[in-house]
C-alpha cells in the first residue's frame, strides 16, 4: 500500500510511517511530495494521504496523526502509547506533555537539516524511532546514572512532599522555567529532574519552577541540589579517610575540579583548605 504525505518530514511524517511498517503493513511505501500535489497525487497513484489537513490520517484537536493511527488500527502495546506522548509532544510544540519531547524534537529538527533527501531521512530516522521503541519497551526505568547520591536526591523528594505541594495552576511562561530545569540537569549531572518530580506529585514542571525558590532557601532547584551535595561533601570530609577524588565522586560531580570551583563557592574555602583547617 502506498502512503503519500508532503516533503521534508521531521515529526510525524517519520513517526508514522515506522509506526506503520512496524504495525499496520510491512510493505508499505512512502511518498513525499510537495504540498499542493499531495492529494492530487494521491489519488492519481491510489495513495493513502497523511498528516495534511482535510485527510482522515490526519491531526484532531491536541493530538496528531501517529495518535490517529494508534487508535484507527488499535494499537494496545503499551510502549507504542508511551511513544505517542512523545511524539505528540514534539510535534505539536506541547514539550509539558513528556520530558523525552524537547530531545526528540531537537533530533529530528537536526537530521532533517543534515540530510536533504527525503527518503534518506526516513531510513535514518526509522533508526531513532527503533531506538525510541526499545528505550519505551525495556529501558524506561533505567537511569544514566546510578549511584550513592540517589538518596542525597530523595531528600528533595521528600521535602517536596512535606511541604505539601498539591495540584497548582499551570503558570503561562513555563519556557524560562523548563530551560532553567534542563539547564540544571546539566549542570548537576543528576539522575533526578524537576521534571521527574513534578510527574511524581502530579504538578506542572513550570509551576513547580515558579514556586521552588519560594519554599528552598530562595534558591533554583539546581541550587539547593548543589547546597545539598555540599553538605554531604563536608559531612564526609568531617567523618571519613575518604579522599577528595572519592569524596567527589559520592556527592555527584563530574571530576574533582568541579568539585573544587563549587565547593569553594559554598563555603569560600577549597576542600584541601576546609579539610586542613579541620585538622588543626
Amino acid at each position: 500500500m502506498k502512503w503519500i504525505t508532503r516533503e521534508r518530514p521531521k515529526i510525524d511524517r517519520i513517526a508514522c510511517p515506522w509506526l506503520i511498517r512496524n504495525f499496520i503493513d510491512p510493505e508499505a511505501e512512502f511518498l513525499y511530495v510537495p504540498f499542493a500535489d499531495v492529494k492530487r497525487l494521491a489519488t492519481e497513484l491510489e495513495a493513502t494521504p497523511f498528516d495534511i489537513p482535510d485527510v482522515e490520517y490526519t491531526h484532531y484537536q491536541d493530538e496528531c496523526t501517529f495518535d490517529y493511527l494508534v487508535k484507527k488500527h488499535e494499537i494496545k502495546d503499551p510502549a507504542i502509547h508511551t511513544m505517542a506522548l512523545i511524539v505528540r509532544g514534539a510535534d505539536t510544540d506541547r514539550h509539558d506533555f513528556a520530558v523525552q519531547a524537547a530531545g526528540l524534537w531537537a533530533i529530528s529538527a537536526g537530521m532533517a537539516y543534515n540530510i536533504k533527501d527525503d527518503q534518506e531521512l526516513l531510513q535514518a530516522g526509522m533508526l531513532i524511532y527503533d531506538a525510541l521503541y526499545s528505550w519505551a519497551k525495556h529501558l524506561q526505568n533505567v537511569k544514566h546514572t546510578e549511584g550513592k547520591n540517589e538518596q542525597l536526591l530523595l531528600q528533595v523528594y521528600n521535602k517536596l512532599l512535606e511541604e505539601g505541594y498539591g495540584k497548582g495552576r499551570k503558570a503561562p511562561k513555563w519556557v524560562k522555567e523548563i530551560k532553567d530545569a534542563i539547564q540544571d540537569q546539566i549542570d548537576t549531572n543528576l539522575s533526578l529532574s524537576l521534571s521527574d518530580i513534578s510527574k511524581e506529585l502530579n504538578i506542572h514542571p513550570a509551576y513547580l519552577s515558579r514556586e521552588f525558590s519560594k519554599h528552598f532557601d530562595n534558591l533554583t532547584f539546581g541550587d539547593y541540589i548543589r547546597k545539598l551535595r555540599i553538605e554531604k561533601a563536608i559531612a564526609y570530609l568531617k567523618e571519613s579517610e575518604y579522599a577528595l577524588t572519592e569524596i567527589a565522586y559520592l556527592t555527584g560531580f563530574s571530576d574533582q575540579s568541579h568539585f573544587n570551583r563549587i565547593f569553594k563557592k559554598h563555603t569560600g574555602q577549597t576542600p584541601t583548605a576546609f579539610k586542613r583547617d579541620l585538622k588543626k
